[in-house]
């Protein structure tokens, strides 16, 4: 390696890392308040809440690092070009392709590791998320009753209108629904006055009721007793109620009952799901397809249809019958054909919905296999369209070449979200779906390239102002004419 690819190799590094780092940080804040309402609130520790953005992280390199590329790129050739070292790169030799070389090599590489990346790494990190954030769902917030709603504590709900003395522990104006094991409130409890006699954070809970009313309904053995909603009323001076709470946060955060999403899953095994899936998806619509002809009036009439002995017997015209009968028996007809075609036509519709799900899972598979290659091509595009985008504008630091970044990424991002979700449902193929984004920006690091190698701006006023020119002139000719006409 030369002295100046190392000098351009180290002058970028720096940028690239720094930029990496900054725009990681950020998205990982993002996402920490994108989850705040499933953290919050849940007694969990620093390590619980670290371990899961940890796991989050590796689902935003796709996203931050072809953005980092991108800005790094822009802010180092455009620092090059602002302190006039292309032209002394140029006074020796050295052309803007030349500069582009070792770079371009390194992005290469860069691209060939962020695949084993995004084949291992994140599915890895997604399998480990995915399935803390399902186990963090289970954990129910610390047992606080707040007033004026209805709070869950293990198999009650309890609203209360006010608290107050030591650590809220006396309630006024207690309502209580009690819960049976098949989940049916049949015990309405209510009391003028509460006392909780243990802490909330005990196994146990015991809370003390004074001066109301129990009321319970009574599941009646016989159909014919339940019509008569029977019940029983206890009026109390003071009821004793424990609360069994040994089960509230009994949650394994460890677990993972699911490692079979195609999220989490590596090529060859997108690649085996996606032969499975479409293999099976095709045996259904056939078997369908069949047991549809022989089973619906639809496939009866083709079969009478087609059937040599009937032919000659069964009329072209379902309703050939009515063509000399009185008016009335159209609307018999027509209302008959439409009760019978109904079921079919619900049948029918379901299995649409169904199938547009089944195809829409396919067609996510195979997005998200292409991901892990568009990855490559990804870092290798963005670096082509800064360096020389960078090189034009000759602006380093963090002013223009910062908001060029962010315009050229957002455009490059939404048009790869458009072409997935169009992909996603069948609009388009979902390999073209994948790769729109960087097909349709390729020509454009093409054209920056040209004409940063050219020494031309990326817009070239003075041929606009030619233009307005001439057209300037040809209106003016024609105003002449206008007047020595009249």
């Amino acid at each position: 390696m030369k002295i100046i690819d190392r000098y351009i190799l180290k002058s970028y590094l720096s940028r690239l890392v720094a930029v990496f780092a900054i725009c990681m940080l950020i998205f990982i804040v993002q996402t920490f308040w994108l989850y705040i309402d499933e953290l919050a609130g849940k007694g969990l520790d620093l390590i619980i809440i670290s371990k899961f953005l940890l796991y989050f992280s590796p689902k935003l390199v796709p996203m931050v690092l072809p953005m980092s590329v991108l800005i790094a790129s822009l802010m180092t050739y455009g620092s090059f070009a602002e302190n006039y070292e292309f032209a002394a790169m140029k006074s020796t030799g050295i052309s803007l392709q030349r500069a582009l070389v070792g770079l371009l090599l390194f992005h290469i590489a860069l691209g060939i590791g962020s695949f084993y990346f995004s084949n291992h790494v994140i599915p890895y990190g997604e399998l480990k998320s995915y399935n803390l954030r399902k186990n963090l769902k289970k954990l129910k917030p610390e047992l606080a009753i707040r007033e004026g709603i209805f709070n869950e504590v293990g198999n009650i709900n309890i609203k209360v209108a006010k608290k107050y003395g030591e650590n809220d522990r006396f309630l006024e104006d207690v309502i209580i629904h009690e819960y049976y094991p098949d989940r049916v409130n049949r015990t309405v409890i209510k009391a003028k006055r509460g006392e909780l006699r243990s802490k909330t954070t005990d196994d146990n809970l015991q809370l003390v009721l004074f001066e109301g009313n129990r009321y319970e309904a009574i599941k009646a053995q016989k159909k014919k007793d339940q019509d008569r909603v029977p019940h029983a009323k206890v009026y109390f001076e003071e009821y004793v109620m424990n609360i069994d709470l040994s089960s509230f946060n009994d949650v394994d955060l460890e677990a993972e009952d699911i490692k079979s999403s195609y999220r989490m899953q590596k090529a060859d095994q997108l690649k085996i799901s996606i032969d499975t899936l479409e293999r099976d998806f095709i045996i259904e619509r056939e078997a369908f397809s069949e047991n549809f002809g022989k089973t619906s009036i639809i496939g009866e009439v083709q079969r009478r249809t087609l059937n040599e002995v009937e032919i000659d017997t069964f009329p072209q015209n379902p309703l050939h019958f009515l063509g000399k009968d009185i008016p009335w028996k159209y609307n018999q007809a027509l209302t008959t054909g439409i009760d019978q075609l109904r079921p079919y036509m619900r049948d029918l519709n379901r299995k649409r919905l169904l199938y547009f799900l089944q195809q829409k899972n396919i067609n996510q598979h195979k997005i998200v296999l292409e991901d892990k290659y568009v990855l490559i091509f990804a870092s290798v595009l963005l670096f082509l369209i800064g360096a020389p985008l960078g090189a034009i504008v000759r602006k380093g630091g963090l002013g223009l070449p910062l908001v060029l970044s962010v315009v050229i990424f957002l455009t490059y991002h939404f048009i790869g979200v458009f072409g997935k979700n169009a992909a996603e449902d069948n609009s388009i193929n979902p390999i073209m779906g994948a790769w729109l984004s960087t097909l349709l920006l390729t020509p454009f690091a093409f054209l920056l390239t040209q004409r940063a190698s050219s020494d031309k701006g990326f817009v070239s006023l003075d041929s606009l102002f030619l233009v307005f020119q001439k057209m300037g002139g040809l209106f003016k000719k024609s105003l002449k004419k206008k007047k020595t006409d009249d």
